[in-house]
């Protein structure tokens, strides 16, 4: 017993004296100072303050944060050596400030220290709660994808269901403040197969590979003048670091699976940082249905359909940046996207008197099938060089060159079975029931130079001008083949669209105090040439010139909220998607064509916003309203066969004639709101909503129609004990309006589950799954127009889950930095009725 009370006394005798030797040398320090504004000499709130030993930068001694007039002191009980405070506040550079502790000096006095908004990218920040998802700027919201835990598991078309102002609705269409025309840009700089696939691009892309998606409501002078609805622009993870890093991502899910990697490298003055991703997955098969009805005839023909298909993608980019010195910047990009898909389709068509039964006495049916297959791609490739003031680091000139090519082909058998029919439609399936082939080749291709100088005045001024010129080739082949094989040259087209477009912008910005204002006007030059290779009597030219003004304004109510304005007029120019005039008779009764005569497109939008946004509650509620007189719309006509130009054959049978034509007068007031509460530190709830009401109508056609649509995205992230994360989100939509129809409502919901592993959670596993309950989404359309109504209805599979992981090497120390300005052509009508297109 003595022997186990002494052994007990000398351990408590030597962990006194281990204390005791500790307390000798460890102290008490006070550290203190005061963040600043650098254009506004205001005091930033709310700022992330860390302090960590030199040595070991991976461990927080000390976190705090600013208090509203930025200033900061803290205790903290420290060896003396060296150590390293940042501050983090966002939307704002990182301060970063290295000082030493010394035995002899017990408070350590900082200063003065200056922050400024960050030109590029958000950079990465830390934050002893939860961090605030949602950034507003006097011209854009801004969301970060990569704080939120969603992105582990889903693709970015699904967290675009989050972003403030943008819906996407259960067939994912795409609108940004109501519109469907917007742009999509890619680190700052437009990939144009946006234009033309921009869901097949996002549902293929994983988010954990984006680092936050900016809704820029009110471009600019120094942005193209396309785009009505505004601009998206996706920056992805790669930048805004320190050092290497490499992160390998894997996933598999119900309908296929994929990979993706990307890593960031620095050894001198040279930076360079690459991504690729792909994916393969296998389509479950899709079901439609749908009626025609001749109401003057008293005739409908009744359809249905079956489609399964299997695709690919995949992307990639590289970029490097190369300081000449202190002040001289190179730059440099690649980046590609690319799919291809297979699919097969059957169908059974039967066209009978109205109210007639199923099968019974039918004027004529047929069954039908066919097979096909396709690629897209989008190579693009940009240089940049940037000279800085060596007076001001904030003035600077940029000359920039990208290059952008966008080949895509496609192949397609076409055949008819089992044909029955009544005499008096005999001729008619004679002349347009033909079994068929066909391939085709379009391809967009572009020059584009650019220059583009900035500068401060007088602290809170900044002007900013640039000139532009694009060269921009769009050339479209398709050939049709008869079932012998052989080449049939009347319903064949090749095609070319050459467009020349000069500009030169002009804007100027104002901050004093609490009020920010921007202001600008571009003006546009688009010189268009068409010709056809085999018809050259069609050619022609023509040429347009557009003057777009934009203002934006301003006002800090506190420190934490602020009110915005702005008016900004928008052009579209269309695509091949919508000039081509190929005529697709694949569906004999209904025949769509391009229209090669369209023109730019105009429209009008003012905007009113409020935001809040604290640590513990955000709100942004924003009001719009947008107006034009010559928009281009998807018209659909009942006619005489005759009466089409070009088509073979014809019968002087009645069928449905879909193209698209300037006739459009359209508006639209629209409110969308914002919702996010942190309700704990570990417990997040928001709410992503929008109402607008939409009036169309065209005078030459006779046609009008309007309606209110209501789309609302919510749910809940609970962070559970071993830090696992959960999340729970919901999705609803109300029918929507066309001109000539309405489609029908949607609802989804989702379930994830992650959790990081390792030090620094370099290791993350995520399971999901949505729509577990029912096996297919139902939606219907219809459209009408005088003599005939049309209405389709088509079920397919939403049900899916699957599982991620990635896993994160390397320790981040440098970026790839970039020029601030870049090339932006966002000037193009995406086809597919998706906006699509992206920002400098």
């Amino acid at each position: 017993m003595k022997n186990k009370l002494l052994l007990l006394f000398l351990l408590l005798s030597f962990l006194t004296t281990v204390g005791y030797a500790q307390q000798a040398v460890s102290s008490s320090y006070s550290i203190k100072g005061v963040l600043l504004d650098s254009l506004t000499q205001e005091g930033e709130p709310y700022a992330t303050i860390r302090i960590v030993k030199k040595e070991a930068p991976a461990k927080a001694l000390k976190m705090a944060v600013t208090d509203m007039k930025g200033r900061f002191q803290e205790k903290m009980s420290a060896l003396p050596g060296l150590y390293t405070l940042t501050i983090s506040s966002i939307g704002k550079i990182t301060v970063v400030k290295d000082f030493t502790l010394k035995p002899e000096e017990k408070t350590v006095d900082l200063g003065t220290l200056y922050t400024a908004e960050a030109t590029n990218e958000l950079k990465g920040v830390e934050v002893i709660a939860q961090k605030p998802l949602v950034k507003a700027d006097i011209d854009k919201i801004e969301y970060n994808v990569q704080d939120d835990p969603d992105s582990k598991s889903n693709t970015v078309l699904e967290m675009l269901r989050k972003v403030p102002l943008v819906t996407v609705d259960g067939e994912d269409n795409i609108k940004v403040n109501g519109s469907s025309s917007f742009k999509i840009h890619v680190n700052g700089k437009p990939d144009n197969m946006m234009s033309n696939n921009p869901v097949d691009v996002l549902k293929s892309m994983p988010a954990n590979t984006i680092k936050h998606i900016e809704v820029i409501t009110n471009p600019g002078a120094k942005y193209d003048a396309e785009g009505i609805g505004g601009i998206l622009n996706i920056v992805t993870i790669g930048s805004g670091f320190e050092g290497y890093t490499a992160t390998f991502s894997g996933n598999a899910s119900n309908t296929g699976g994929g990979a993706s990697a990307y890593a960031t490298i620095k050894k001198g003055k040279l930076t360079l940082s690459g991504r690729y991703s792909f994916n393969l997955n296998s389509s479950p098969r899709s079901y439609s249905n749908g009626t025609q009805e001749n109401t003057a005839a008293k005739t409908e023909i009744v359809s249905e359909s079956s489609y399964k298909s299997d695709y690919g993608f995949q992307s990639g980019n590289l970029e490097g940046s190369y300081e000449i010195d202190t002040l001289r910047l190179i730059s440099l990009g690649f980046g590609m996207y690319g799919g291809n898909n297979d699919g097969t389709n059957e169908g059974f068509t039967q066209m009978r008197n109205m109210g007639a039964a199923a099968l019974s006495d039918p004027l004529y049916s047929y069954r039908t099938n066919g097979n096909n297959s396709g690629s897209w791609y989008s190579i693009r490739g940009n240089l940049d060089y940037q000279r800085t003031s060596r007076k001001n680091k904030e003035r600077m000139f940029t000359l920039s060159y990208k290059i952008n090519t966008r080949p895509s082909t496609s192949d397609s058998k076409f055949w008819y079975n089992d044909i029955k029919f009544t005499p008096e439609w005999s001729d008619y399936l004679d002349a347009v029931l033909l079994n068929q082939s066909s391939n085709g080749k379009q391809n967009s291709s572009e020059h584009t130079f650019q220059a583009d100088y900035t500068t401060p005045i007088a602290k809170i001024h900044t002007l900013e001008t640039g000139l532009k010129y694009i060269i921009r080739n769009n050339t479209s082949d398709n050939n049709r083949y008869n079932e012998e094989g052989e080449y049939d040259a009347y319903r064949s087209s090749h095609y070319k669209h050459l467009n020349d477009i000069m500009a030169a912008y002009l804007g100027y910005g104002i901050k004093v105090k609490k009020f920010s204002g921007k202001a600008g006007v571009r003006y546009e030059r688009t010189m268009q040439d068409v010709k056809y290779a085999d018809t050259p009597d069609r050619n022609f030219d023509s040429n347009f010139n557009d003057v777009v003004p934009s203002a934006s304004f301003g006002f800090k109510l506190t420190e934490m909220s602020n009110i915005r304005a702005g008016y900004d007029m928008r052009i579209w120019r269309p695509s091949i998607w919508y000039l081509n005039p190929y005529l697709d008779d694949t569906n004999p009764s209904y025949i769509r064509q391009g229209n090669p005569n369209l023109e730019s497109e105009k429209s009008h939008a003012f905007n009113i916003s409020y935001s809040n946004f604290t640590q513990k509650f955000n709100l942004n509620l924003s009001l719009r309203y947008s107006f034009n007189n010559n928009g281009i719309e998807n018209v659909t006509t009942l006619v005489n066969d005759k009466e089409i130009e070009g088509l073979k054959n014809p019968t002087g049978k009645e069928v449905l004639y879909s193209t698209y034509q300037n006739i459009g007068k359209s508006s639209s007031a629209g409110l969308s709101a914002y919702v996010n509460w942190n309700a704990s530190p570990k417990t997040r709830i928001y709410m992503n909503m929008n109402a607008d009401y939409d009036h169309l109508k065209s005078p030459a056609q006779n046609l009008e129609n309007r309606g209110w649509n209501f789309f609302a995205y919510g749910g809940v992230q609970q962070t559970l004990p071993l830090d696992i994360r959960v999340s729970l989100n919901l999705m609803g939509q109300t029918p929507y309006t066309t001109l000539q129809g309405r489609g029908s409502s949607f609802y989804d919901y989702s379930l994830s589950v992650n959790k990081s592993f390792l030090k620094e959670k370099r290791l993350t596993l995520s399971a999901f799954a949505g729509n577990f309950f029912q096996k297919y989404q139902k939606s219907s359309y219809t459209t009408e127009g005088v003599g005939f109504k049309n209405t389709s209805d088509s079920k397919y599979s939403r049900r899916r889950f699957g599982v991620s992981v990635s896993y994160r090497i390397g320790e981040l120390k440098a970026s790839v930095k970039k020029a601030s300005r870049s090339i932006n052509n966002d000037d193009v009508k995406g086809g597919g009725g998706d906006g699509g297109g992206s920002t400098n």
